[in-house]
C-alpha cells in the first residue's frame, strides 16, 4: 500500500490593499474675534513711536514690517481707531490658511466663515497681493475671493464699498485681514481746508511724542500752514481722542454693538484754559484763516490762537517755555530751494535770540537747510516716508 502524499492547501491570494478613505479638505482657520491680530499700519520710519503709544495705551505692542501687531477683541479695535494718534489704519486678521495652486485657494475660500465677519446686505471691496508664493496673480486672487464672497454670501462686490477686505499670500500663506478703519485714519473728521504740502495729522502726533510733548506744556508753530501740529498738541493737551468726529467701517461689520460703541466714543470736551497755550503763526492769510476754522470744528478754539505774521515778527508768549515744532517749506515740492536757505537762517537767528529755554523740532527732507538755521541740532531721528519725499526730525536741547 503506497503511502497517501500529504494534502497542500492552495496559497492564499493576497488581499487587495484597502484604499485610505479621502481625508476631508482642511477647513480654513477662522481666528477667535475675543482674540484676533491685530495690526496697526505705520508710515514708514515711525514704527517704533507707534509702538511706544500703543504700549501706553496698554497693548502689549510688537513692531513689525509696516507697523506694529498685538492682540485683543472687537472692543480692541473699536478703541485703536478711536484713540490711536500714529497708524494709518487698523486692520483685525481674521484667518489664515495655506494655498499651495488656484484650484486649492478657490475651495478654501469658499469654505471659510464669511457670514461670521460679513454682512451680505453691505458692499466688500477686495485687495489682493503676493510675495514669494505659488499663487501670484494678484487679479486671479481677487476674482476668486470675490466670487467666493458673492456665491456664498451674497455680499456685493464694490470699488467704493465701505468695508475693505485686504488679502496677502506670503510664502503660500493666505492671511485675510478686515481693514476696520475705512478712510485713512489721519482723516479726524475736522478738517476741510489744507494748504500746499501738508502734514498729515498721523505723522504730526508721531513728531511731537518723538519731541517729548505729553500736554503739559505750550507749542509754538510759526509756520502753522492748516494748523496741524497745533491741533493735535491741543486734543493731547485736553485728552480728546483723534477719532471721536468721525465714522469707521467696522460700524458695518455684523454684530457691532452700537450702544457700547457710543458709549466708549462720547466724552464731553474739558473747558479751554484761561490763556491759549497753543500758537501758530503764518504769513498767508489764507493759512490763519484755514487754521482757525479748523481748530474750531475740532472744538478747540479756546486752546489755539492764530496770527497772521512773518518769522521777523515772531514773539515769544508769555508764560513758560515750551516747544517750537515747525515743517517748513524744503524745495522739493514748493519752488526753489534757493530763497529758502534765508529763511531757515532767519528762523534760527530769531529762535536762538527771543526763544531762549524753549526745544526746536523742525522736520525737513534737506539736512543742509536744517543746518542753515545755525541752531544746535542734535543727530536727527530717522527717514520718514512723506509723499514721495525722505524727511527727518531734527530736535534741540532747551535753547
Amino acid at each position: 500500500m503506497k503511502p497517501r502524499a500529504p494534502k497542500t492547501r492552495p496559497a492564499k491570494t493576497p488581499a487587495a490593499p484597502i484604499a485610505p478613505r479621502p481625508q476631508p479638505e482642511p477647513a480654513p482657520l477662522a481666528a477667535d474675534p475675543a482674540r484676533m491680530e491685530i495690526f496697526l499700519v505705520a508710515t514708514p520710519g515711525l514704527e517704533e513711536p507707534l509702538a511706544e503709544e500703543a504700549r501706553a495705551l496698554g497693548w502689549d505692542a510688537q513692531v513689525q514690517p509696516g507697523g506694529v501687531t498685538f492682540a485683543g477683541g472687537w472692543p480692541d479695535v473699536w478703541r485703536a481707531n478711536l484713540e490711536i494718534r500714529g497708524a494709518t489704519r487698523v486692520l483685525a486678521r481674521i484667518g489664515a490658511f495655506r494655498a499651495l495652486h488656484p484650484a486649492q485657494l478657490d475651495k478654501r475660500v469658499r469654505r471659510f466663515p464669511w457670514a461670521d465677519w460679513l454682512r451680505p446686505d453691505v458692499p466688500v471691496r477686495i485687495e489682493a497681493s503676493s510675495r514669494k508664493s505659488r499663487i501670484y496673480h494678484a487679479g486671479a486672487i481677487t476674482q476668486r475671493i470675490e466670487a467666493a464672497i458673492r456665491d456664498t454670501l451674497g455680499a456685493p462686490i464694490a470699488e467704493d464699498a465701505p468695508v475693505t477686505l485686504k488679502i496677502r499670500i506670503e510664502d503660500d500663506l493666505c492671511t485675510i485681514s478686515l481693514d476696520s478703519s475705512g478712510e485713512s485714519l489721519h482723516r479726524r473728521g475736522h478738517k476741510q481746508a489744507v494748504g500746499k504740502a501738508p502734514m498729515r495729522e498721523t505723522m504730526a502726533a508721531m513728531f511731537l511724542r518723538q519731541c517729548g510733548f505729553d500736554g503739559r506744556e505750550p507749542v509754538l508753530d510759526p509756520m502753522c500752514g492748516s494748523g496741524t501740529f497745533l491741533i493735535e498738541a491741543a486734543e493731547i493737551a485736553a485728552g480728546l481722542h483723534p477719532g471721536r468726529l468721525r465714522h469707521f467701517a467696522f460700524e458695518h461689520l455684523p454684530g457691532h454693538d452700537t450702544q457700547a460703541w457710543q458709549a466708549m466714543r462720547s466724552a464731553p470736551v474739558p473747558p479751554a484754559p484761561a490763556q491759549p497755550r497753543y500758537h501758530g503763526s503764518d504769513r498767508d492769510p489764507g493759512a490763519i484763516r484755514m487754521s482757525r476754522e479748523n481748530a474750531a470744528r475740532a472744538g478747540l478754539d479756546g486752546w489755539t490762537s492764530f496770527e497772521n505774521r512773518a518769522i521777523g515778527e515772531l514773539q515769544r508768549p508769555e508764560g513758560p517755555p515750551g516747544l517750537v515744532i515747525v515743517n517748513p517749506p524744503y524745495g522739493a515740492r514748493i519752488g526753489n530751494k534757493g530763497p529758502l536757505f534765508g529763511l531757515h537762517a532767519a528762523m534760527g537767528e530769531v529762535l536762538r535770540e527771543r526763544f531762549r529755554g524753549w526745544r526746536v523740532g523742525l522736520v525737513t527732507s534737506e539736512a543742509p537747510l536744517a543746518r542753515a538755521t545755525g541752531l544746535p541740532f542734535r543727530e536727527p531721528g530717522p527717514y520718514v516716508a512723506h509723499g514721495g519725499l525722505k524727511i527727518r526730525l531734527w530736535q534741540t536741547g532747551p535753547l
